[in-house]
Parts: structure tokens; sequence; C-alpha cells
């Protein structure tokens, strides 16, 4: 399997000639500290193989929003004292979200206040800049000359 795994990679890594038995694939997001080589070799170490997300995936926020609620439902409260209990008590939560899994959508609050933020702001000439707040619109020099001229009867 660890082999598999490398025939994909630009950069195949050296494996350490004994490997443990494969028991968990990471998925991570691809901060520096996550790459350094001594961080990926404990982890080859201990029988975890890393899987880091796409840069650019933003989809992914979803998996990490469920992940917390998950975490949350399981863990709120208990005193758990040993990884079995830990392992027991997330599949018994994640069993139970299968049976009636909350839908999600993109939206919501955050959605809504980007679009009230949007909504304040004020175009610039139409360069697809903008600011905060509205730019006082100095008058041409026809304009001027036309304000200065009275009207008379």
């Amino acid at each position: 399997m660890w082999e598999q795994w490398q025939h994909g990679l630009k950069m195949p890594i050296t494996l350490p000639a004994l490997l443990p038995a494969l028991r968990l694939l990471l998925v991570w997001d691809n901060l520096q500290g996550h790459l350094t080589s001594a961080l990926v070799l404990w982890l080859f170490s201990h029988g975890v193989m890393p899987l880091y997300t796409p840069l650019s995936g933003s989809w992914l926020n979803m998996a990490e929003s469920i992940q917390r609620i998950i975490s949350r439902r399981a863990l709120a409260g208990q005193y758990l004292q040993t990884p079995q209990q830990i392992i027991d008590t997330l599949e018994a939560t994640v069993k139970g979200w299968n049976r009636d899994p909350t839908p999600f959508h993109w939206g919501g609050k955050r959605h809504a206040r980007r679009l009230l933020s949007r909504q304040r702001q004020h175009a610039l000439a139409g360069s697809g800049a903008c600011t905060r707040l509205p730019l006082r619109h100095r008058p041409s020099a026809l304009q001027k000359s036309l304000s200065s001229c009275q009207l008379t009867h």
C-alpha cells in the first residue's frame, strides 16, 4: 500500500526500510509545517499516511464543518479515558448523524454578511474598485461655470 501511494507523487519520498501496517489515512492541508520531512517520517513510522488537500480547496471547508460538529456532539461533557472510548463515541455519533443527516448549503450567515458588506461599498468609476465611504464628487470646470451663471427672466 505504501508503494502504491507513492506512484502518483511528483517527488516520491524515500520510505523507511521498516514500515508498520497502515493504520490511518490523515487528510490535512498544505501548511508548511505539515510538509517537513521529520514530521512525515514520524507519521510513516506510526502507520499514518498523510494525504494533502489540493491548494485552493475551499470546498473542503464543509468537511471541516462536519468534523467540528461531530466532534462537539460526541465529546461535549464527556470524560473519556481511553482511545477506544473516544473511537466508540465518535462512531456512535457518526451513525446517529447518518440516520438523520443535516443538509448543508453554501450561504448562511457569512454569505449574508458579505452581501451586506458589498452593498455598503461604493464603486469607483467602473474600475471594479470600491470604497467604504462615498467619495465627494468635485464639480468640473464646466459645472462650476454653469452653476455660477445667474439666470434671469
